[in-house]
């Protein structure tokens, strides 16, 4: 993903995409996960300000594509919630700190996506057939996200709260941003080749999936 245009940053190189990619857990790490941004998010949830979408199952799923094309890319920290006594909450107390990572118009080349189920992985393939899988004002919560990546027109630290590159299509008006204070990154645009998440919500205002395929398999992505 290198390029000539001065307005390109890059997080590694990509003329030979390769598997290992970057360490985003690390990279994430920058993004407000740190003891000062986290006992701000839970304050601002204690508060009633962070709102959550939904409640989160707490069971992880991972998501693959060769290349991943955004245009319009918002990053910052927010804290999703599980419902009372959720058999999945652990030692998190029923509230886990993700990674958002807002994209306004992506495509998705051979995605791949899969829950393990213990035993067996319930499996969903798409966008392998010549058709990229294509969501808008697509939104995911990770701890975990690896890739080789480029970001044009990038703005790195950024309060998450004055962000303007995503519409929010499921409102109908506004934008997708985080909490005032709250540490991010924004670009124009993103690409990022081998990726793989370790996600726990997905939301979108509309999800195209073509050439779609569900199972249950032996093996996940």
């Amino acid at each position: 993903m290198s390029t000539e245009d001065d307005d390109v940053t890059s997080i590694s190189p990509s003329e030979a995409p390769t598997s290992a990619g970057v360490r985003w857990k690390r990279f994430g790490g920058m993004l407000a996960l740190t003891t000062v941004a986290t006992g701000v998010l839970v304050a601002l949830t204690a508060q009633g300000v962070l709102a959550a979408n939904f409640s989160i199952s707490g069971m992880p799923f991972t998501v693959t594509s060769t290349h991943l094309h955004g245009t319009g890319f918002e990053q910052f920290a927010t804290l999703d919630n599980m419902i009372d006594n959720s058999p999945n909450a652990g030692n998190t107390g029923g509230q886990m700190v993700l990674i958002v990572s807002a994209i306004d118009s992506a495509d998705l080349t051979s995605l791949c996506q899969s829950v393990d189920l213990g035993g067996m992985s319930l499996k969903i393939t798409a966008g392998d057939a010549g058709t990229p899988v294509h969501g808008d004002s697509l939104v995911v919560d990770s701890d975990d996200i690896k890739g080789n990546a480029d970001f044009q027109n990038i703005n790195v630290g950024q309060d998450a709260s004055t962000f303007d590159k995503v519409k929010d299509r499921t409102k109908g008006s506004g934008y997708i941003a985080g909490m005032p204070g709250v540490f991010g990154q924004q670009a124009d645009a993103v690409d990022i080749y081998n990726l793989r998440q370790n996600n726990y919500a997905t939301t979108a205002a509309r999800f195209t999936l073509p050439h779609l395929h569900m199972s249950f398999t032996s093996t996940g992505c």
